[in-house]
């Protein structure tokens, strides 16, 4: 983010004289200069990477145990509309969780957050192993698994964001990208080991894995005291629906979460669907990951020196594209796997640039606040995408499977872009962007 920003009238509480209303307010008011801009920052990355990889990473890996309960007919009398349900519950209860994780990091700290999510997520992986019924199944990899996951995520996203200011897109890009390492990882690991060890073994090992990991790596996470929010700062969120450009980021994520958890999802099963194996499935799944792994941290690069709405824009765009042009007629090994990794490093640039975005709009002492209510806004849609997407299959031929979940998802893309770059006109219609300096969007 540039020298000069965007303004925002409730900001005026932290500086010793309120901008005039024709000037952008400076970067500086914003206590931007507190930043320490790395140092110890750089061990809160790898840390939240960790934890990126250990939640949202594993939780890539569904699409491969998905493939797994329909094929095998692991809970008997339940139907692919219940098995989609599970993923969209976990991700859904997830993002509902964040305003009383943000209450709890307000008041106990981060650290709280942390532990009570790591042991929620290796809970509903331990109880997942010992379920025989899918209303058993909802109750754990569902609703605990989103619990834990939420607890983690939203108690870590927002860390690296205090220890950087002009690398700040880049190393949330970083973080994001422990994601598509994780879905790398165990989309393979959970493939590999349903064959050899069995279902029950297979989750009991994840649950143990991710307790380990997020417990030492949430241990190792740090707010630099200059940052540390006040009490001021966590009444904001409901103040930012008061701004445009704040309204058109949360249509922007509501759009792009959808397509994204219905294409993390459906790519797997897709795949056996044109006649793939299963193993041949998590093997693309896997390469989605990577494809986020490598696209991610780009995303972050590019936006700290393009601007971070004109980057965040055209990678969505991008995204909607292929899947139009590209995943249509994808029906073979080898195309598959190169729409994979081509989608995959554009298809989850919502998780890279929503907490720079944030941050840019509503300013760093509001971030926390308006960051609960815009993961919050993503609850409804991440629980309901996969189950739309299942009831779009069976509308479709044999010639092309899918079809109109193609559809609907590169529209989903390509309308959120749209909106997402009309933040740039918003925000020079009111007079909040300093002209002179275009890397203010």
């Amino acid at each position: 983010m540039s020298r000069a920003s965007f303004s925002d009238d409730s900001h005026e509480t932290a500086v010793s004289s309120p901008p005039s209303p024709d000037r952008p307010k400076l970067d500086n008011e914003d206590n931007n200069e507190l930043v320490p801009e790395g140092g110890y920052g750089w061990v809160c990355v790898i840390a939240s990477s960790l934890i990126s990889a250990h939640t949202w990473g594993i939780n890539s890996a569904y699409g491969v145990i998905l493939a797994h309960y329909l094929s095998n007919d692991t809970f008997p009398g339940t139907s692919a509309l219940e098995y989609a349900l599970v993923g969209g519950l976990s991700i859904g209860c997830a993002m509902l969780v964040s305003p009383i994780v943000t209450i709890i990091v307000h008041h106990y700290g981060i650290h709280v957050a942390l532990v009570i999510g790591a042991i929620l997520e290796s809970i509903s992986f331990v109880a997942s192993s010992f379920a025989k019924q899918s209303w058993q199944l909802f109750l754990s990899q569902g609703l605990c698994f989103g619990l834990g996951m939420g607890f983690c995520f939203v108690g870590s996203v927002g860390v690296v964001s205090h220890w950087f200011h002009k690398r700040r897109s880049l190393v949330n890009g970083i973080t994001a990208a422990g994601a598509g390492l994780g879905g790398l990882v165990y989309s393979l690991a959970a493939g590999s080991m349903l064959i050899q060890l069995g279902f029950a073994w297979t989750m009991r090992i994840l649950g143990i894995v991710c307790l380990v990991v997020n417990l030492i790596s949430g241990s190792l996470l740090r707010i630099p005291p200059s940052s540390r929010p006040d009490g001021n700062a966590s009444a904001f969120g409901l103040s930012a629906m008061r701004d445009t450009r704040f309204i058109l980021l949360l249509i922007w994520g509501v759009l792009s979460v959808l397509a994204y958890v219905a294409l993390l999802f459906s790519l797997s099963s897709y795949s056996v669907a044109v006649g793939l194996t299963q193993s041949q499935a998590s093997v693309v799944s896997a390469i989605l990951n990577l494809g986020q792994a490598f696209g991610r941290p780009v995303v972050g690069i590019m936006s700290d020196s393009l601007g971070r709405v004109n980057v965040a824009s055209v990678a969505t765009l991008v995204a909607g594209v292929l899947c139009l042009v590209f995943w249509v007629f994808a029906k073979n090994m080898v195309t598959v796997c190169v729409f994979a990794i081509m989608v995959g490093t554009v298809s989850g640039t919502i998780w890279a640039a929503a907490a720079p975005l944030t941050v840019e709009i509503v300013g760093l002492r509001h971030a926390s606040s308006a960051l609960s209510l815009f993961w919050l806004s993503l609850g409804p849609p991440t629980i309901v995408a996969e189950v739309i997407a299942v009831q779009l299959r069976g509308q479709t031929t044999d010639t092309f499977p899918y079809l109109q979940v193609q559809m609907w998802v590169g529209a989903l893309y390509i309308s959120s872009a749209i909106f997402l770059y009309f933040i740039k006109f918003s925000s020079r219609l009111k007079g909040k962007i300093c002209l002179k300096n275009p890397r203010a969007v």
